[in-house]
């Protein structure tokens, strides 16, 4: 019986030991999109890093990082929605 021939994406999509990667890739994408989700912040904010559901963002103005930890929920929904996943949790300022 022959079996069913599958793509690469589907392998990396589907398959369970691909996992750390799909996340990684996620993770990586936050970054990489950051200023695509919120342009408004391309001259306030740095997205370094995902790690563990966790961004890191390079902040150095200290009024502007108070008003986005104030503002810390509205941003995670937005990446999440944008994603249509839950790929932060939380983020940390540098």
């Amino acid at each position: 019986m022959r079996k069913e021939i599958k793509s690469i994406k589907d392998i990396i999509d589907r398959e369970k030991e691909f996992e750390k990667l799909r996340i990684k890739a996620k993770e990586h994408d936050v970054v990489e999109k950051f200023y695509e989700i919120f342009p408004d912040l391309v001259k306030v904010a740095e997205a370094k890093k995902v790690e563990k559901g966790k961004l890191f963002l390079r902040v150095e103005n200290s009024v502007w990082r108070s008003e986005l930890n104030f503002k810390q929920s509205l941003i995670v929904k937005k990446i999440n929605r944008y994603f249509n996943e839950e790929v932060i949790e939380t983020i940390k300022f540098l």
